[in-house]
């Protein structure tokens, strides 16, 4: 039976929330777009006149996909090239989903979407359905299929594999941009020991290029390591500008409710490096440049309006 106007409108009524949950279980901006698209399609192929709750089927059904796909992902990720990392939403974005409470904020940072590759995929959909989404342990049972005893322990082990790999403390946001406006002059002023006063010994630094831009396959660790390559990156040099196309302004925003930092050439996003932050300092420095997971994030900064002019130049 073809859906009504009112089964339509139903279903987008629920696509903010459905796309919320996709993006924190895969990471993935665009792999969410497309799981709720495909949940759009079973619900068009459904007998929905049938179906006594709609939010509870439609979550039912997408966060089997999303399972699905991760069991897929991970085959794909150990052929990926270089070091994986998720997919980051500036400020704004509805996709992003709630923020409300201090779990809520932490299932969607970017450093908790690192960790959650770590969890299994039950594990990641207990996770994020019960502490970005308050959904009972009844509810998430019955949506994976499994007793609430065996759900309740899961969440207990999903809970501390992501504690376990913590070390960011929530600061305010007026510390938080001082902080990155330290960052910036440390990193542009040629000389590697003020970076280091900011980072915490064991700092690490991660690039994500895809295979399409260039970046280093493993991590830099420890805080000399890190601030001797990020002098390095911001030291202006042809070979970056004919790499870019230009010389990209630098904006300072957020990014998965942390502090980021914004290159943007032409009106391109070309680079979005989050910055971990906890009271002793930066302890994460996560930059993506694939382009490939940078053009949601390119037309949510299109789509936003006027940001003002950029910082400085960089390159």
């Amino acid at each position: 039976m073809p859906l009504t106007v009112i089964d339509v409108e139903r279903f987008e009524a629920s696509r903010p929330r459905l796309e919320a949950i996709a993006y924190r279980l895969l990471g993935s901006a665009s792999e969410a777009e497309d799981a709720v698209q495909d949940t759009f399609l079973r619900w068009h192929a459904a007998d929905v006149g049938r179906i006594e709750v709609p939010e509870a089927w439609l979550t039912k059904v997408l966060t089997n996909l999303c399972l699905n796909q991760l069991t897929s992902a991970r085959a794909r990720r150990e052929t990926y090239v270089g070091q994986w990392l998720p997919e980051p939403l500036l400020a704004g974005d509805p996709m992003l989903g709630p923020a409300a409470t201090a779990e809520q904020r932490e299932s969607v940072s970017y450093a908790v979407l690192v960790l959650m590759e770590r969890l299994s995929p039950n594990e990641r959909a207990v996770y994020v359905l019960r502490e970005a989404f308050g959904y009972r342990h009844r509810e998430i049972a019955e949506i994976l299929d499994i007793t609430e005893a065996s759900c309740q322990q899961i969440l207990h082990r999903a809970r501390k594999h992501v504690a376990d790999g913590r070390t960011r403390t929530e600061v305010d946001e007026a510390t938080a941009r001082r902080i990155v406006g330290e960052f910036l002059a440390a990193a542009t002023s040629g000389r590697t020991e003020p970076l280091v006063r900011l980072l915490t010994e064991d700092a690490v630094s991660v690039g994500d290029g895809g295979g399409k831009v260039p970046a280093r396959a493993k991590a830099f660790e420890g805080a000399v390591a890190v601030a001797t390559f990020m002098r390095g990156l911001f030291k202006p040099g042809k070979a970056k500008r004919a790499l870019v196309g230009g010389s990209p302004g630098v904006h300072v925003t957020t990014a998965n409710g942390a502090p980021a930092i914004v290159a943007v050439f032409e009106g391109r996003i070309v680079g979005i490096m989050c910055l971990e932050i906890a009271t002793d300092g930066i302890t994460a420095i996560l930059n993506q440049v694939n382009p490939d997971k940078l053009e949601r994030a390119t037309r949510h900064w299109a789509a936003t309006g006027d940001h003002g002019g950029p910082l400085f130049t960089a390159f």
